[in-house]
């Protein structure tokens, strides 16, 4: 399958990660809305890779399990890590003084969410968007049939 790696460094990194996430979903038959829930959670994710840890990398690739094709979004840095991560994906906790809608938005847009934390070595958040079943059922190995 597609993968493509962004390192995330700058803010500037924020839009690349973005645009290359909006072409590599363009080869899915994702609908606008799906696309768009797609481009927020890369927005948040590499946002938080900014304002927690300093830099990190943000790996784009399709995927596909138990015959459905998605988009995995993998967030990952070297940081501080989560020391609750229970209180992180609350709406509105924040540590670095920001409305704190950055996790708990990309659990309610994406459609599996994981992470794995350890405080003072980093953090990895995984995120999946899968393809929905009519959609799922026009795309053939990649392309449109």
């Amino acid at each position: 399958m597609a993968m493509v790696t962004c390192q995330i460094g700058r803010e500037v990194d924020v839009y690349v990660a973005i645009g290359r996430g909006r072409a590599l979903a363009a080869t899915l038959d994702f609908d606008e809305i799906d696309r768009m829930r797609i481009e927020i959670g890369i927005l948040e994710l590499t946002r938080n890779i900014l304002a927690h840890a300093g830099s990190g990398e943000l790996r784009l690739a399709i995927v596909e399990q138990d015959g459905r094709r998605g988009f995995e979004v993998v967030a990952e840095d070297h940081g501080p890590g989560i020391a609750d991560v229970e209180l992180a994906l609350r709406d509105g906790y924040s540590t670095t003084q920001t409305l704190g809608a950055g996790l708990p938005g990309v659990r309610r847009l994406m459609d599996d969410f994981a992470i794995e934390t350890r405080v003072g070595a980093g953090t990895l958040v995984r995120t999946v968007k899968w393809l929905g079943k009519r959609r799922q059922a026009r795309t053939v190995g990649g392309g449109r049939s």
